[in-house]
């Protein structure tokens, strides 16, 4: 027996020599190592041999076992090596050729596509488009457009405080935040630049809010005209242009008192629901539930700049003479672009503009 064993053992080592790829060795592997292979059998018998026998035997069975196991290993990891190399030459990938099946062309985002619309329309009205950082000092953030030290804005709960080593005390004015609104470039645009004024800035805003109508990261698009002789019946039209442009060319604006720090008046600025027409109910008779029946939508807030703002922009040779609030008025607004997205496409949760659902994405053309 122990012949055998021998034999078997010397046809396995020139059987796995002579293997060239991989499902050969395998083959190999099920007829000398398998379980209904010789060899092992030979392992399973050894209990019925003579006791005289039973050490050799199973001693020699178990070494050629072990060979046999050790050699296709090996020869395993030689034949792997090469199969692989030799598929990477030939697998080559021609990255330029279109998909299989070729992919549509993509689209801009439904928010990217409401900011160009609206920096459209009042660049059509002769304003200019400015950005500014998202990184803000707590002077233009807060100081220079005319919060009090005690404003609720302030808050840390309210507002993203960058930490920094070394940085600043708290409440400094070189304090840095994670702007909680465009409004900072209002006085960044009036530094740089002497009056007359048209600009609209569109850009991310950080406030830490989470629900079906707030987002921790949003986007707004702010204005800001600044000229001689500018009244607030100037931002009504300049307003209805946007809306009748925005929301269709039968809408009507609606100015209501509120307050906003930086501008005096100040307003909330209401649209005509395009749904009912403004009249409240559909032509079922049925309350409109846009605008809950009220016939408006409240889209945006605006104001006269506060006399107060102008008096943190320097006078310098470059501006002069600079924005005396005797000599300028002007008037400013802010507007969400999610906002007037969801009310443009009828969108009830704004979570799914950044859900990156492509179901719902792809909606909007």
């Amino acid at each position: 027996m122990i012949e055998r064993i021998e034999a078997l053992r010397a046809q396995g080592q020139d059987a796995v020599a002579a293997a060239s790829t991989s499902e050969a060795l395998e083959e190999l592997r099920v007829r000398y190592l398998g379980r209904k292979a010789e060899l092992p059998q030979m392992l399973r018998g050894v209990a019925q041999l003579p006791p005289d026998e039973r050490g050799a035997v199973g001693r020699a069975a178990n070494q050629a076992r072990q060979a046999l196991e050790a050699l296709i290993d090996a020869r395993a990891g030689e034949l792997g090596a090469g199969e692989l190399e030799t598929q990477l030459r030939e697998d080559t990938v021609d990255v330029t050729l279109p998909g299989a099946p070729v992919q549509p062309v993509g689209r801009m985002h439904v928010l990217t596509a409401t900011q160009r619309l609206l920096e459209d329309i009042f660049l059509g009205l002769g304003f200019t488009v400015l950005e500014g950082p998202e990184v803000e000092s707590v002077h233009y953030n807060f100081d220079a457009l005319n919060h009090t030290p005690t404003h609720p804005a302030r808050a840390r709960t309210d507002t993203f405080y960058i930490e920094r080593p070394q940085g600043p005390q708290p409440g400094s004015p070189e304090e840095l935040v994670l702007r909680t609104h465009t409004s900072p470039m209002q006085i960044r645009a009036m530094e740089a630049h002497p009056p007359p004024l048209y600009v609209v800035i569109p850009g991310r805003v950080y406030r830490p809010d989470s629900d079906a109508t707030h987002t921790p990261q949003f986007h707004q698009v702010e204005g800001l005209a600044v000229d001689e002789d500018i009244t607030l019946a100037d931002l009504k039209g300049t307003l209805l242009a946007f809306a009748r442009a925005t929301f269709g060319e039968t809408r009507e604006v609606r100015l209501r008192p509120h307050f906003f720090p930086f501008t005096e008046p100040s307003v909330e600025v209401d649209v005509s629901c395009f749904h009912c027409e403004g009249k409240g109910f559909l032509r079922d008779g049925t309350r409109c539930y846009l605008c809950k029946g009220e016939g408006w939508l409240e889209v945006l807030g605006a104001g006269e700049v506060d006399p107060n703002v102008y008096a943190y922009v320097p006078t310098t040779d470059h501006n002069a003479p600079g924005y005396d609030p005797e000599k300028v008025r002007g008037f400013a607004w802010g507007l969400g672009v999610e906002r007037a997205a969801m009310l443009m496409y009828g969108v009830p949760d704004l979570r799914l503009l950044y859900a990156n659902d492509l179901r719902f994405l792809e909606q909007f053309g």
